[in-house]
């Protein structure tokens, strides 16, 4: 049954994932479609249950992207319900808090015209616009593997079987998964999808660009008492609890949005590059709502959801090479967030705007009959090359948004206070013109140091009000995953004793405190020759990525389960 042929449908273009960037490539193309009169077939696969289940950013939006694509959106009934009415900066202390005045904020943490948003909601909205326009979005199919044609190109993507049990064996809910085979494939997976991660190290594009470094959010939505809620209001934080000292190397902040319907969404990103591995970004998040600026406005209300999710912040000079034989990398995958903006949807969908141009460009160029009409490939057809992708990227508000602020994050490595005033002589003197660059060489999984260096830390018990322990807070992601199933949590073979031998022994096992859903653990109760055993928790994961980046050696293959497992 394992090896039995699975059925297969093509398309002219095929997104993998169906976030900002892939929909907003599918609904480029079906326009390019209407505009140019010849029709091109275009299929989204996502892995979540619904469109939009997956998608878990606290989002201040910048609609310039959305202004290209549909000019009309207000008309269409786009869900950005919320202006920005207020930015907020805050330095914070243990106790106290000392406001930054907006002329001294960055043109980048400057929000007028911005909405904040559920971007879950808006991928949804999002989702009814490229279907209306003819895309097939196919939600509940993980894409686990990448296919290959005969010349070495990309030629689509196979989902996952369903129905197989823990055993490797098939159950009687088997159903080998589908080939969704396409001249042109975009893979729009989001921060370190599997797919694009394979199809990196495949053509070797990460050569020549500086190693990608990450952060991990996370967050909560509350209700708060209507009295203390301000419609429209936006707040950043830097310091405490993150940054305790001048120097300290710790990278990150915090946000508190406050959406319609007296709805809250809070949370802290943390950079991966810190080298404490004692660090616990979830409790970091829990103790920050401690302060006395944050927690008046929580006091009162009640928690209503939590995820997170992991984050590019390498910036400009860690963008790989865009495309490959047959495809390219849009989005998330690519790493354009803006990381002094805080934003990465416009960049997103406009990346993946900008890929679906050249696409267009490059499969009517052949001549050959779209899958549209003719229902299938044609076998003869050399690889597609859009590599015209990579040229209007560069040319673009992209690129000059991210080169104005590709310093700015190593500009912290030398630590807390050096690092804001680089920031400010950054955005506000140099804008991206200094001709230097501040290099990063090292992986976030190498830059964690030994344990012994560190005092183990000690964070405050919740209080099950305004702080909770993981595991409560873990329900209210709504994950859930098929018990029966292979984990898709997998120790790469040849790194199998690295937990035993290096991340216990060395780092006091960090993937128990920066894994924000409990998945790792070391249990004295499975110990052999006196080391604790690693047990991985695979149904409790939420998909932040997080530790397929952070874990030493980078040890965990970080694998799709079947379709529809996850975050709802």
């Amino acid at each position: 049954m394992l090896n039995e042929p699975r059925e297969a449908m093509d398309y002219d273009v095929l997104l993998v994932g169906a976030g900002p960037a892939s929909l907003a490539a599918a609904i480029r193309m079906k326009q390019l479609s209407a505009e140019k009169g010849t029709d091109l077939s275009v299929c989204v696969v996502e892995k979540g249950a619904e469109v939009g289940s997956h998608i878990v950013s606290g989002n201040v939006f910048e609609p310039r992207a959305l202004e290209e694509l549909l000019p009309d959106w207000k008309e269409l009934g786009a869900p950005l319900d919320t202006p920005v009415t207020k930015d907020q900066f805050l330095l914070l202390s243990e106790n106290k808090s000392l406001g930054l005045p907006h002329f001294l904020l960055p043109k980048e943490e400057h929000n007028d015209g911005n909405y904040i948003i559920s971007l879950s909601k808006f991928v949804r909205w999002m989702g009814e616009q490229a279907e209306e326009a003819g895309v097939e979005i196919y939600p509940g199919f993980s894409a686990s593997e990448v296919l290959y044609r005969e010349d070495g190109s990309v030629g689509g993507i196979a989902t996952r079987d369903v129905g197989i049990g823990k055993d490797g064996k098939p159950k009687g809910t088997f159903a080998r998964g589908m080939e969704l085979r396409a001249r042109v494939t975009l893979f729009g997976e989001g921060c370190r999808g599997s797919c694009s991660e394979e199809v990196m190290e495949k053509y070797n594009l990460r050569e020549g660009v500086q190693p990608q470094t990450y952060g991990i959010g996370v967050k909560e939505v509350w209700r708060i008492p209507k009295e203390k809620h301000q419609a429209g209001l936006v707040q950043h934080t830097l310091g405490w609890p993150l940054q305790q000292t001048l120097m300290d190397k710790t990278f990150g902040g915090s946000f508190m949005y406050h959406m319609e319907d007296d709805l809250v969404q809070i949370g802290v990103v943390v950079g991966l590059d810190y080298e404490n591995p004692y660090i616990n970004p979830y409790e970091e998040f829990q103790r920050f709502k401690t302060h006395p600026a944050i927690r008046k406005y929580l006091e009162g209300g009640e928690c209503v959801q939590y995820g997170a999710r992991c984050l590019n912040e390498g910036g400009y000079h860690a963008i790989p090479k865009l495309t490959f034989p047959g495809g390219g990398l849009i989005g998330c995958s690519a790493g354009f967030l803006n990381g002094v903006k805080i934003k990465g949807t416009h960049t997103a969908m406009k990346s993946g705007m900008l890929a679906a141009e050249a696409a267009y460009e490059a499969l009517t160029a052949t001549g050959a009959e779209p899958v549209a009409e003719t229902a299938e490939i044609n076998p003869e057809e050399p690889a597609i090359d859009i590599s015209s992708y990579e040229a209007a990227v560069e040319s673009s508000w992209i690129a000059e948004e991210l080169k104005a602020v590709r310093n700015v994050h190593a500009g912290f490595h030398n630590g807390f206070l050096p690092g804001l005033l680089y920031a400010g002589v950054a955005t506000h003197v140099l804008k991206g013109k200094e001709p230097w660059t501040i290099p990063n060489t090292v992986a976030d999984s190498a830059k964690t140091r030994p344990a012994k260096e560190f005092t183990p830390i000690e964070y405050p018990k919740p209080d099950g009000k305004l702080t909770f322990d993981l595991l409560s807070n873990l329900q209210r992601s709504g994950t859930n995953h098929n018990h029966d199933q292979p984990a898709h949590l997998r120790i790469k073979p040849e790194h199998s004793e690295v937990p035993s031998k290096e991340s216990f022994p060395v780092y006091a096992g960090p993937e128990q405190r920066f894994c924000p859903a409990r998945v790792y653990e070391y249990t004295d109760g499975s110990a052999s020759n006196g080391v604790p055993q690693l047990v991985i928790n695979a149904q409790n994961c939420v998909h932040c990525k997080c530790c397929s980046i952070k874990m030493p050696k980078e040890y965990i293959n970080w694998t799709v389960p079947e379709g529809g497992g996850g975050p709802a």
